[in-house]
């Protein structure tokens, strides 16, 4: 794949990026009978001896051809998991899909939100990818706001949003959402972690973490990305043994803060994941130069 490998960052995602049915008219010429009422005959065929055969049958209606979805629509819902916050969400596509396309739902960072996600033309991104040979699929984003994408002492559950709300709703905009993928960054990568396993591996076609926001104890955590000790052990992702049913790439650069954190997070996984660790740091750089190989990776999983 290695067109793949050449399309630019910016075409691929910036993330932190009707045909009309011709007509056919047919007639037929009747006859008019000498006597009677001067009416016309269904069409007829006629033998060389000139008795007429069964009426010939009308043409059968061309069916319209199908019309593709568009490369791009966005909108939003009133997310009572959130309360009562509205919440904006994005999907693009390829050009001149048909079919219900399975999605990359994905997880924005600290700050963030659904149109950075899709700043930059992720429709040009996935159509460069389907040229280059990868199966067509959606991808989709959503504002999470800065809570880590689980439940908080406020009410307000991004997790629950994206499992029982978002998912749920992207069958309505003609989306496949018997299988998803999660891809996310810091934030988002650990919500990826944490949202993929609660999906469960039945549903859930591929994991992809980039420089996820991981820490070892409660201590160690960010504020604010927890309430506290227990919020912590609720919301973990360490030693979740569903993680071990799902494939699952970790990419995090060399200068990465959650570097130890992120290499020890992989040293207790069952098996090993994909992807690795390379000259980078916690910055869109390092994040869009992963992402090509990163959709590599996921695509055939996610639409076997």
């Amino acid at each position: 794949m290695a067109r793949m490998r050449e399309l630019s960052r910016r075409a691929m995602l910036r993330f932190g990026a009707s045909a009309a049915a011709g007509a056919v008219g047919a007639f037929a010429l009747g006859t008019l009978r000498d006597t009677g009422p001067s009416v016309a005959d269904p069409p007829v065929e006629m033998t060389g001896a000139g008795t007429p055969l069964a009426p010939l049958a009308p043409p059968a209606p061309l069916e319209p051809a199908p019309t593709a979805a568009p490369t791009y629509v966005n909108g939003s819902f009133t997310s009572a998991a959130r309360g009562g916050r509205e919440t904006n969400w994005a999907i693009a596509r390829p050009p001149g899909q048909t079919e219900a396309l399975r999605p990359v739902i994905a997880l924005h960072g600290k700050g963030a939100d659904a149109a950075q996600v899709m700043a930059g033309g992720v429709e040009q991104g996935l159509a460069q990818a389907v040229d280059a040979g990868l199966p067509p699929f959606a991808v989709v984003a959503v504002d999470g706001g800065g809570g880590y994408w689980h439940k908080r002492a406020s009410g307000e559950d991004s997790g629950a949003m994206v499992l029982d709300e978002l998912i749920p709703m992207l069958d309505s905009q003609g989306l496949d959402t018997s299988r998803v993928a999660f891809l996310g960054w810091s934030m988002g990568g650990y919500g990826a972690l944490l949202l993929g396993a609660r999906l469960g591996p039945a549903r859930t076609a591929a994991i992809c973490a980039v420089s996820p926001a991981l820490w070892t104890s409660p201590g160690a955590a960010a504020p604010g990305a927890f309430d506290s000790a227990e919020d912590y052990e609720a919301n973990s992702v360490w030693g979740l043994p569903t993680l071990g049913e799902i494939p699952i790439r970790i990419d995090c650069g060399n200068s990465d803060p959650f570097y130890s954190a992120t290499k020890q997070f992989i040293a207790q996984l069952p098996n090993p994941p994909a992807g690795g660790f390379s000259p980078g740091g916690h910055d869109g750089g390092f994040w869009s130069s992963q992402l090509p190989a990163e959709l590599e990776w996921i695509a055939p999983l996610l639409t076997a």
